[in-house]
């Protein structure tokens, strides 16, 4: 097979424009069926906003693999894999309970539920993990049972973590996409890289799914004029569980080690999706320390675990006084930084250079994430030039009082009787600066 990287941008663009051009109709639907949610205590929006975005980005899934079904060097990923009609069957049925809960608000088991049965179809048609690669061990083959139960936890694992990040427009399809891309960039090197084909249907669903989230972020980013609901944020958490499992269970060690050296040098070069696979992992770091936070900081307080509150990250962010966006870009960041510095760190493990980058771009963001608590102060001499945030808390204060006595109006100078002002005022006071030219049978 070639390389298909032209083909690849082809079902990219694909997959994005069909996205977007179906959110706005799907907008509409979402409000005319009332797909609209009553506005909770823990919410950051404060106007009702309609759901069902994943329609759309459905739409986008089976765009994007139709056109690779009919590309040259795609097409063989469905003559040689099922993987992708099972990620079809999977996607389409949790797809389908998400609409459902968008619209008549589901119990969380039967939505666990349907999880469950989503990884089983998926397994049932092939897409499971069939051994797992072990840094320094091998190759460690499981039986079909625990492949099984392995593919499930992690479907459910994935798809709940990402549910759970959206909490802000735009931060869950931004946050997928960036660790998307980084897991298209690995898997398309071991594709050609190593000539491994194994690899090819994980590269083309992080391709797709990509262009799903592309395609649906200029709708969602702040102010969002659409959520992607349930049926968006499972459907995308399915499809990067899908390319996780693809990559991790079917690619065999032992085929690499023709090309590295030997399958423990192999194991070692395939770090980033072994246990406990780390790729798929970097979207679900940040929101797993915000679940296990909030589980300490509920019990903490007597509460129930489950109980709901305004104290996840994302609130945080807000509360220290970053703008949604800033908040938004922060996670961005941190979910770049943890993606992109694996891959990093898979293809260079043994330079200190990117060590040494991931730990100065870390105290960067810790920077960012402190910054409003850093406010500048300007010096004496440039106070007058700058907002009065930035002056000196003694300083801001006189010059305020000075300002607000400037503004205060001198007091009218008494006018003698009979003598008009200049320009026509009268005692009463000046004529207005725009007087009203709205005569008795004017047209204005």
């Amino acid at each position: 097979m070639g390389q298909p990287v032209r083909e690849y941008l082809l079902t990219l663009c694909v997959t994005v424009a069909v996205t977007y051009l179906l959110t706005g109709p799907v907008r509409k639907f979402a409000i005319a069926v009332g797909a609209m949610p009553e506005i909770r205590a823990r919410d950051v929006h404060r106007e009702p906003t309609p759901r069902l975005g994943g329609i759309a980005m459905f739409g986008g899934l089976c765009a994007g693999l139709l056109v690779a079904d009919h590309l040259q060097n795609l097409n063989g990923v469905f003559e040689l894999s099922n993987e992708p009609r099972a990620l079809l069957s999977g996607a389409a049925l949790i797809w389908l309970v998400g609409v459902l809960d968008d619209k008549f608000e589901l119990d969380a088991l039967i939505k666990l539920g349907a999880q469950m049965i989503s990884a089983g179809v998926m397994c049932m048609q092939g897409l499971t993990i069939l051994w797992i690669p072990v840094p320094g061990v091998g190759s460690v083959s499981l039986t079909p049972w625990q492949g099984n139960l392995l593919t499930v936890a992690l479907v459910v694992i994935t798809i709940n973590a990402v549910n759970f990040v959206d909490g802000l427009d735009g931060l869950a399809a931004g946050m997928v996409c960036i660790a998307t891309c980084a897991f298209f960039l690995y898997a398309y090197r071991i594709w050609f890289g190593y000539g491994i084909e194994a690899a090819a249907p994980a590269t083309l669903f992080a391709a797709i799914l990509m262009g799903m989230c592309l395609g649906f972020l200029p709708h969602n980013m702040h102010p969002a004029r659409i959520f992607m609901g349930d049926s968006g944020s499972m459907l995308i958490g399915l499809v990067l569980a899908a390319a996780a499992i693809s990559i991790t269970g079917q690619v065999d060690p032992d085929a690499m080690a023709l090309f590295v050296g030997g399958e423990r040098n192999a194991t070692h070069a395939m770090l980033p999706v072994f246990i406990p696979l780390i790729l798929p992992l970097t979207i679900i770091a940040i929101p797993m320390t915000d679940l296990v936070l909030a589980i300490v900081r509920r019990t903490w307080k007597g509460q129930s675990p489950f109980a709901a509150d305004r104290g996840h990250l994302h609130h945080r962010l807000l509360e220290l006084g970053h703008s949604h966006s800033r908040a938004v870009l922060i996670m961005y960041f941190w979910s770049g930084l943890i993606a992109f510095g694996t891959v990093a760190y898979s293809v260079h493990s043994a330079s200190m250079w990117i060590v040494l980058a991931i730990a100065a771009l870390s105290a960067v963001g810790l920077l960012l994430l402190l910054l409003p608590r850093f406010t500048p102060r300007a010096p004496q001499w440039a106070e007058r030039l700058v907002p009065p945030r930035y002056r000196h808390a003694e300083r801001a204060a006189e010059a305020a009082l000075q300002d607000a006595s400037a503004a205060e109006p001198e007091p009218a100078r008494p006018i003698a009787a009979g003598v008009s002002g200049v320009n026509g005022a009268t005692a009463i006071g000046p004529r207005s600066r725009f007087p009203d030219r709205r005569k008795a049978g004017s047209s204005r």
